[in-house]
């Protein structure tokens, strides 16, 4: 079981690097780690859950995965509620891209936070609007072609210098720099 202990470790050694959206996000899921035990419960929507995600790299920096999220009709880097079975919230994320993109991430390469980022959740499927408390890990995959795996349409490899056109977001495209100018190794 992941504790808030352990997700609390992973967020105070983010380092949102002067960005106002990544300190507002620490900061607020610092804030959801200490009033609340239930933190990666996907019926917690008052103040929201931790949620996790992979930016996966490709060897040479120059692409990432993106997949195509039917319900919020844009395309984001693969990812999604904790399970039970997740050991540790870096387990999460990985086995969030392996049933998105079919993609197993290089083992050998150390896992790197490198986004907190707190979004609103639109109300769906009898579920209230909340936020989603994502916390993005940088991984390294040598390419092949992904696969469309569950929530997703579609499934692609973008040039990180054409990932406006699809339509990525700030904070992704903060988080693709960050994870960039950080060496393999971690």
């Amino acid at each position: 079981m992941i504790t808030p202990a352990a997700i609390r470790r992973w967020v105070e050694g983010f380092d949102p690097q002067g960005d106002p959206h990544a300190v507002w996000s620490r900061e607020t899921t610092l804030a959801l780690l200490a009033r609340d035990e239930a933190v990666c419960s996907r019926a917690s929507f008052d103040p929201g859950h931790v949620t996790a995600s992979g930016l996966v790299l490709s060897t040479d920096g120059e692409a990432i995965v993106l997949v195509f999220h039917t319900r919020l009709q844009r395309w984001l880097q693969p990812g999604g509620h904790i399970e039970a079975t997740d050991e540790t919230v870096v387990d999460a994320a990985r086995r969030e891209v392996l049933e998105e993109t079919g993609i197993a991430v290089d083992a050998g390469v150390t896992p790197v936070l490198v986004s907190v980022d707190v979004h609103e959740i639109p109300a769906a499927r009898g579920e209230p609007a909340h936020r989603h408390h994502d916390l993005m890990f940088r991984f390294v995959a040598p390419g092949g072609d992904p696969m469309a795996g569950a929530g997703a349409l579609r499934v692609s490899w973008a040039k990180v210098d054409r990932l406006g056109d699809f339509g990525v977001d700030g904070p992704l495209r903060r988080a693709v720099a960050r994870a960039r100018t950080i060496p393999p190794g971690g």
